[in-house]
C-alpha cells in the first residue's frame, strides 16, 4: 500500500487535509466520502512522487524515542479514564507531540481508526513503534472494555523497562570510555610521541633498557602496520554484527554475553527481570499464557531467554509446568524458578512474577552500584599500567643518561 496526501471538504464547508494509507486514488475517495470528507480529487497525490520524494540519509532518519511512546501512552490512559473520545485524545496527543515522526504516526492510527479499524489493528502497522507487547495489550483491553485500565499498566511496564535500560547502558558506558580514552592516548604515544624519543636515543650509541626497547619496537610495529590493524578492527566489528543477525549468531553471542565476569551477572538479573516483568503484565491485562510466553520470548532481547520462554510454552501445552524449561536454560536462578512454581500451584503467578521483577530490579540498582565502586580503582590501575608504563619505559634511558655516556 502506498501513502496518498489528500485535501478535502468537511461537514462544516471547512477544507481539511492529511496522508492517509490506501492502494489507489479511487480507494483514498472512497474513504474519504465514508467519513462524510468531500475530497478533491485532483488534491490526492501519492508520497515519494516526482518534487514530494523525500530524500533520506542511511542513519540519520528520526527514530521515535522510547519516552515519548511512555508519555503518549500515559497521556492516553488518562484521557480516557476522563471520558474523552479516543479519536479527540489521539487528535491533541499528534498536535503535543515534539516527535514530527510520531505526531505523523499517530495521524495515521487516527485515520485508521475513522475508517473502522480497531485501535489495535492501527497500532500494529507501526511495528518499529509499537511492538507485538503494546498491541496485543491493548488488544485485550479493547476486548475487555478496560482500554484506560490497560494503557495506564503498559505505561506503567514501559517506564519500568526504560528505567531498567538506562541502568545497564550507564553500568556499561563508564568502562567502554575510559577503554575508549586509554586506547587513543596509547595510539598517539605510539605513533608519535616514542618515535622522537626513539630519534634521541638512537644516538647514545649503547644498548637501551628493556622496557624502552621494547616500547620502541612496538611503537615500530604499530605504525608499519596501522592501516592494517584498523581494517581488522573495522572488519571484526562488521563480521560480528553479521553473525550477530544470524540465528546461530545470536543464540551464541547472548550466551557468551550472559557468562561474562561482572558484566554478565548484571545481565542476567537484567533479563530476569525483564522476563518477569513482561510476562507478568501480560497476564494480568488478561492475554493467554501460551500467546503471552510468545510475546514476552520474543520481546526478551537475548535469545536464550527468548528458548527458554518458547520452551516453556511448548511445555504449558502439553498439559506440564511452566518451570523446568526455565531452569534448563541455566539463565534463571533455582529461587526464581520455585517462586514461579509456588505461583503456578496458587494461580497467582502474575502477582508472584510482579514480585520477582520488582526483587531482580532492586538487584540490578545494587550490582550497578557495587560496579561503578569497582571500576574506579581499577580503571586507576589499568591507566597506570598502559600509559603509566609507557612514559616510565620512555624516561629510563634519561634516568641512566650518565651512566650510558660514559
Amino acid at each position: 500500500m502506498a501513502m496518498f496526501r489528500w485535501q478535502g471538504i468537511g461537514p462544516g464547508g471547512e477544507t481539511l487535509q492529511g496522508e492517509m494509507e490506501a492502494t489507489t486514488p479511487a480507494a483514498v475517495i472512497t474513504r474519504l466520502r465514508t467519513q462524510r470528507i468531500r475530497p478533491l480529487p485532483n488534491r490526492i497525490q501519492q508520497k515519494g512522487k516526482g518534487l514530494d520524494r523525500e530524500i533520506k540519509i542511511p542513519g540519520f532518519g528520526e527514530k521515535v524515542k522510547a519516552k515519548d511512546v511512555v508519555i503518549f501512552t500515559r497521556q492516553l490512559a488518562t484521557m480516557i479514564d476522563a471520558g474523552l473520545p479516543i479519536m479527540q485524545a489521539l487528535d491533541i496527543l499528534a498536535q503535543q507531540t515534539p516527535s514530527k515522526l510520531f505526531a505523523k504516526t499517530i495521524k495515521q492510527v487516527k485515520q485508521d481508526v475513522e475508517g473502522g479499524e480497531t485501535f489495535a489493528a492501527s497500532l500494529t502497522k507501526h511495528p518499529k513503534i509499537f511492538d507485538d507487547l503494546y498491541t496485543n495489550m491493548v488488544s485485550a483491553g479493547e476486548i475487555g472494555g478496560i482500554l484506560d485500565t490497560i494503557l495506564a499498566r503498559l505505561a506503567g511496564y514501559m517506564e519500568k523497562a526504560v528505567k531498567l535500560k538506562s541502568k545497564i547502558k550507564g553500568a556499561m558506558i563508564y568502562p567502554a570510555s575510559i577503554v575508549a580514552v586509554a586506547v587513543g592516548v596509547t595510539a598517539i604515544l605510539l605513533i608519535y610521541v616514542i618515535p622522537v624519543f626513539a630519534d634521541m636515543f638512537s644516538s647514545f650509541g649503547k644498548a637501551l633498557p628493556m622496557p624502552t626497547q621494547i616500547a620502541i619496537n612496538l611503537s615500530y610495529v604499530t605504525i608499519a602496520y596501522l592501516k592494517y590493524i584498523i581494517a581488522a578492527i573495522i572488519g571484526s566489528i562488521f563480521g560480528i554484527r553479521a553473525f550477530y543477525r544470524t540465528e546461530k549468531g545470536r543464540f551464541a553471542i547472548d550466551g557468551l554475553l550472559l557468562k561474562l565476569p561482572i558484566f554478565g551477572d548484571i545481565i542476567r538479573k537484567a533479563a530476569v527481570a525483564r522476563f518477569t516483568r513482561t510476562l507478568s503484565t501480560l497476564l494480568s491485562s488478561g492475554v493467554p499464557v501460551l500467546d503471552a510466553l510468545f510475546i514476552t520470548g520474543k520481546t526478551a532481547g537475548n535469545k536464550v531467554v527468548e528458548k527458554a520462554a518458547l520452551a516453556s510454552r511448548q511445555t504449558i501445552s502439553e498439559g506440564k509446568t511452566l518451570t523446568e524449561p526455565l531452569a534448563a536454560s541455566g539463565v534463571f536462578p533455582p529461587m526464581v524458578c520455585q517462586m514461579i512454581n509456588v505461583g503456578e500451584t496458587t494461580g497467582a503467578l502474575d502477582s508472584m512474577l510482579s514480585k520477582i521483577a520488582d526483587f531482580y530490579d532492586d538487584e540490578v540498582d545494587a550490582a550497578v552500584s557495587n560496579l561503578t565502586a569497582l571500576m574506579e580503582p581499577l580503571v586507576i590501575v589499568f591507566l597506570g599500567v598502559v600509559i603509566g608504563g609507557l612514559v616510565v619505559s620512555m624516561y629510563l634511558p634519561i634516568f641512566q643518561l650518565g651512566s650510558v655516556l660514559n
